[in-house]
């Protein structure tokens, strides 16, 4: 009988792949439209290749809930590490999910830190998720930074700290014993994932969840809801992918594509399903580098929240 842990990685499974089925998810890889070298079965292969990962993750959130290890014993950077390692290895696809496991795994440590008599409820794990990113250390900060070496992600550019380029920056964190979490600090500001660390996932629980669930209440249709979330996301956060790769500008340029395509009714209505087309076409025909690929990452942790607190397709 599947016990609440593998119930925790099967949710989060289901998150990415739903996000990455929904069509047509401008600028993104989905079941109708692949990237060059990237396609939509190496998203299948990693999202089924991360599972073993959120339910260790869960498992030792759990643990550190019992107060059976010590916070220090969090190892949540190895997780992260692991995890990417699994993407590499059960696909050829380049890097399909790094911003979704630098998301998800904490989720993952959040949700088992809920006892099994309780119900998952998206603001226990909410509060759960500040536990675990203030009990993060040196070694998870080392962890991560092998993990994005690892990826390879496209648009990284230099940072004024740290840069996970440069060599000295694993002996810098060493010496100045830097957590993840500082980490994370220092780059929230031009970036939403690490900013959802810092702020206590606002996208994915203030914009991202109750637009979804609303969206869900009133068409019933789960590929409609995601779509239009992630144009919901996308138009009120422009995209760090896409302002990595071709600036700020171009990246609210995007956003403002995607409020036009809600502004018709997004996928309710037949001009925004065809708004939303257009803009796919639009924006694939930037040799992929204009996908707004941080968005999709909150897709998926707005849909595992969503699916851990009971929601079925």
């Amino acid at each position: 009988m599947p016990t609440r842990y593998d119930e925790i990685a099967a949710a989060l499974e289901l998150a990415l792949l739903l996000e990455v089925s929904a069509y047509p998810k401008p600028g993104n890889v989905h079941r109708t439209r692949d990237f060059e070298n990237t396609r939509f079965e190496h998203f299948l292969a990693s999202a089924a290749a991360l599972v073993p990962h959120f339910r260790l993750a869960a498992l030792r959130g759990r643990k550190i809930a019992a107060g059976s290890i010590h916070s220090g014993e969090l190892m949540i950077g190895e997780r992260i590490r692991r995890a990417v390692e699994s993407c590499s290895e059960w696909q050829r696809g380049g890097n399909t999910s790094l911003g979704a496991i630098l998301l998800l795994i904490p989720i993952s440590y959040a949700a088992g830190m809920v006892p099994s008599r309780k119900a998952l409820k998206a603001q226990e794990i909410r509060k759960n998720l500040k536990i675990v990113a203030r009990r993060t250390n040196k070694v998870d900060a080392v962890n991560a930074y092998r993990a994005i070496s690892r990826a390879s992600p496209s648009g990284m550019g230099e940072v004024p700290e740290l840069d996970v380029n440069d060599r000295d920056s694993l002996s810098a964190i060493r010496r100045h014993s830097v957590s993840l979490l500082d980490i994370f600090r220092m780059s929230s500001g031009y970036d939403t994932i690490s900013s959802e660390w810092v702020r206590g996932f606002p996208v994915t629980f203030d914009i991202g969840l109750p637009f979804l669930v609303r969206e869900l209440r009133a068409t019933g249709d789960i590929n409609t809801a995601v779509v239009d979330t992630y144009l919901r996301i996308l138009s009120q956060v422009p995209d760090t992918l896409v302002a990595r790769k071709l600036g700020i500008g171009r990246a609210r340029e995007v956003s403002l594509m995607a409020k036009r395509v809600l502004k018709v009714g997004g996928m309710k209505t037949s001009r925004g399903r065809k708004e939303a087309e257009e803009m796919d076409k639009s924006l694939q025909r930037t040799d992929h580098r204009c996908n707004p690929g941080t968005t999709a990452d909150l897709t998926a942790s707005t849909l595992s929240i969503l699916l851990l607190s009971g929601y079925r397709p």
